[in-house]
């Protein structure tokens, strides 16, 4: 019965592996470090497929992890400072590029570094400092991954900062309040209104409603909320301490291992005590759901609905909030509410963890299928170049476009997928054909198999924002319509 609750690895939800010791040259060409495996030999089962591939975040992450080799001595305290000041180089290039929104940075000096914001300073601080350090100590041993930043600003347009709202945005923003205010708000009304986005003052609470976590009568919320926090702290009692018995080891070992790597280029998710939210949430959710077990990518789903709940305490940009300037109820408030929510969402689309996955299996299938008839001609491209798309779609599925996407356009995202009927589960599959299809030039510009998954796992969206999300959602809505109801559509 206990080994049921044991943790169920999630596979490919990073990249396929890089082992360094299957070549002796992997530093010469810095394109190498990311690279995906060089012979593609098709999987004959989803198992196959699980079993050679992992995610990439494991590499060399394990105490287990063996340094001795030849292999590893090769990357001397020369080649780790070249390839560093390279990175570090090509990085500061992609700062200084200027963006349609930006059209000051033109002018600027070819000296000047743009710094988009906290995280990319404190990465570029974190790197510099790395350079410094004694390159033969363990986390210098391994084959330096090319630095990308996931994230520029979570904020959105909507947060302090950010230019004065305009009469439209002001317009919208009395719409909700008087929905949210209503003595039962109309939550049709309400999914109408969130579609094109939620403001972000009201983003919290119209979450709350559109999760199921908060009943519409608004007399009903304040003994709702105080109940149903309550009943996560009891679990918390309950079950928590179990996390050191024996049956309970791979579970919780695995969130341990993975709760670092959540986001972690910002500064807000590396907090100790942020750490330890996400632990309990994680924990308690694995025990409740003995089906799947927590599985890896999971934590990825914790952190939009942390921020969210966060941003209702908290009126500068979260990403560099020191949390412990907050007071212990309302840490309680959003840790409960976070899990709950999450709770909701996974409520949907729990096949994707259990044993094999089948629910992912399935959406990579359909989105396979679709594509097809989408754009024939990508999908020829990637037949010819036999690419699988369980190899990138996998991941898409798994942690729903979360390592494609900045958390500020997660965050956008969900505002819309909480609006459509089933939009975790289904609507999600006309996202992901839209997003593939936006990169039709780049993916069909590609002409080795090696390219076009380099390219497809490590897709330039880090300045994306409202407005990008916008249009690819606008582009799912038509698909969907188009697809959703035509069965046929789907097939020759």
């Amino acid at each position: 019965m206990w080994s049921s609750w044991s943790i169920q690895p999630v596979y490919g939800a990073q990249h396929p592996p890089l082992d360094p010791r299957l070549t002796k040259n992997f530093i010469k060409e810095r394109s190498k470090v990311n690279a995906v495996p060089l012979k593609n030999k098709k999987a004959s089962s989803f198992h196959e497929f699980a079993r050679n591939t992992s995610d990439a975040w494991d590499i060399g992450d394990d105490e287990e992890e063996d340094f001795s080799s030849p292999s590893f001595q090769t990357l001397n305290s020369k080649v780790a400072l070249a390839t560093a000041a390279q990175v570090l180089e090509n990085h500061s290039k992609l700062r200084v590029k200027p963006e349609r929104s930006q059209s000051t940075t033109s002018d600027a000096p070819a000296s000047y570094k743009v710094i988009k914001s906290s995280s990319d300073a404190q990465l570029s601080r974190n790197a510099s400092d790395t350079c410094l350090r004694n390159p033969l100590h363990k986390q210098q041993s391994l084959p330096l991954r090319p630095i990308i930043p996931l994230v520029a600003r979570i904020s959105d347009q909507n947060a302090s900062g950010a230019p004065p709202m305009t009469v439209r945005e002001k317009t919208r923003l009395e719409k909700f309040r008087q929905l949210l205010s209503s003595h039962n708000t109309d939550l049709d009304e309400l999914r109408k209104c969130s579609w094109p986005g939620v403001p972000r003052e009201v983003r919290p609470v119209t979450w709350r409603l559109l999760s199921g976590y908060l009943p519409a009568n608004t007399e009903r919320r304040k003994l709702t909320l105080q109940r149903k926090r309550e009943e996560y702290f009891g679990f918390i009692e309950q079950y928590y301490d179990s996390r050191n018995e024996e049956h309970h080891q791979d579970t919780y070992r695995q969130i341990h291992i993975d709760i670092p790597r959540t986001n972690p280029l910002i500064p807000l998710f590396q907090q100790p005590l942020v750490q330890e939210i996400f632990e309990r949430i994680l924990f308690i959710w694995a025990i409740r759901h003995p089906a799947s077990g927590y599985v890896q990518g999971i934590n990825d789903l914790v952190t939009p609905f942390f921020v969210v709940f966060l941003s209702e305490y908290v009126e500068e940009d979260v990403e560099n909030f020191d949390v412990t300037n907050l007071s212990q109820d309302v840490l309680r408030s959003i840790e409960a509410d976070s899990f709950w929510c999450m709770s909701k969402l996974l409520d949907g689309i729990q096949d994707n963890y259990t044993f094999a996955q089948p629910g992912i299996q399935k959406k990579v299938q359909a989105l396979e299928e679709l594509v097809s008839r989408i754009d024939e001609q990508v999908h020829n491209h990637f037949r010819r170049y036999e690419v699988e798309y369980l190899q990138f779609a996998f991941r898409w599925m798994n942690n729903l476009l979360m390592r494609e996407l900045p958390l500020r356009c997660t965050i956008r995202l969900w505002d819309t997928y909480q609006s459509e009927p089933e939009g975790f589960s289904h609507f999600h599959l006309y996202v992901c054909a839209a997003f593939l299809i936006k990169w039709r030039k780049e993916i069909l510009e590609e002409e080795d198999f090696q390219g076009l998954l380099m390219l497809l796992q490590n897709l330039p969206t880090i300045h994306w924002g409202n407005e990008e999300i916008g249009l690819l959602l606008a582009e799912a809505y038509r698909l969907k319509y188009m697809f959703a109801d035509a069965p046929n559509h789907y097939r020759r």
